[in-house]
């Protein structure tokens, strides 16, 4: 699947952040957010702001270091006002960040690909996806989704947040394959199913769980496809839609396994 270019990123990142923090600034700052219910509006608000895009902004401006190396999070306001304000000085700071960044240039991320545009390309579908929990909880009108942007973001959220595994891990794949065909911009993107196994250097949690990969065409039929517009699609998987529209065709059973990996927890 053909990208988006990074000047394209940069303004999905600007777009969506902006009608993030307008639909935010109308908002009870108590009103719960659906689509993460530990949360209200002002928490979310706080999260992008200063957890997210001030997190990343660092990351760019002093790259190619680990956050362990000197990013301090902001000290969280009292007041709404303030964290509106919060949240307009750190979001702009990551688009200057990346604006004067080359996508080439070496950066820590937690994935696989170490440079600033693995940053251009996350941070709008992370801001796309919080304009959506800013819609749900402030009861707005949902704005449209670019079907360029939620076409990138089906296979975004397959092949990295759900199917990037960590270096200290394996996965080991089944002859199961989903072909999910995004029906309004005619892009497929095919996932395999299998296992992951490994144990975390870190906190020496060990992991053996199903899971997906996405991966060139295979050669093979499907043993499923799954197809719907970019948006239900890209809301579905994030767990942000209920999927009416989209269709279902083969093997079911494959497609049950593979939403018991998509329901878990993206860590």
């Amino acid at each position: 699947m053909t990208r988006l270019s990074f000047e394209q990123y940069l303004g999905h990142l600007e777009t969506e952040s902006r009608r993030f923090r307008d639909v935010l600034a109308d908002c009870d700052p108590r009103a719960r957010v659906p689509s993460c219910p530990d949360w209200n509006a002002a928490d979310l608000l706080w999260h992008l702001g200063a957890e997210v895009q001030d997190f990343w902004a660092w990351v760019v401006t002093n790259r190619p270091k680990h956050p362990r190396e000197g990013h301090q999070e902001p000290t969280r306001p009292s007041s709404y006002d303030e964290l509106l304000a919060l949240f307009d000085d750190r979001s702009a700071a990551l688009v200057s960040a990346l604006r004067d960044a080359d996508p080439a240039d070496e950066a820590w991320t937690w994935a696989s690909e170490q440079t600033v545009g693995f940053t251009f390309r996350r941070q709008a579908h992370e801001a796309l996806i919080h304009r959506v929990d800013a819609e749900l909880a402030a009861g707005a009108t949902p704005a449209p989704i670019d079907p360029a942007l939620a076409t990138d973001g089906v296979d975004e959220v397959l092949a990295v947040m759900y199917g990037g595994g960590p270096a200290w891990g394996t996965f080991s794949g089944l002859p199961h394959w989903i072909r999910v065909d995004v029906t309004d911009t005619g892009e497929s993107v095919w996932v395999q199913l299998g296992h992951f196994s490994g144990t975390d250097p870190d906190d020496g949690t060990v992991y053996d769980e199903e899971d997906i990969a996405a991966v060139d065409a295979p050669g093979v039929e499907p043993d499923a496809v799954i197809s719907a517009p970019s948006d239900v699609l890209l809301l579905r998987f994030w767990r942000r839609g209920d999927g009416a529209d989209i269709h279902l065709a083969g093997n079911l059973e494959i497609v049950d396994r593979f939403r018991r990996v998509i329901h878990q927890p993206i860590t």
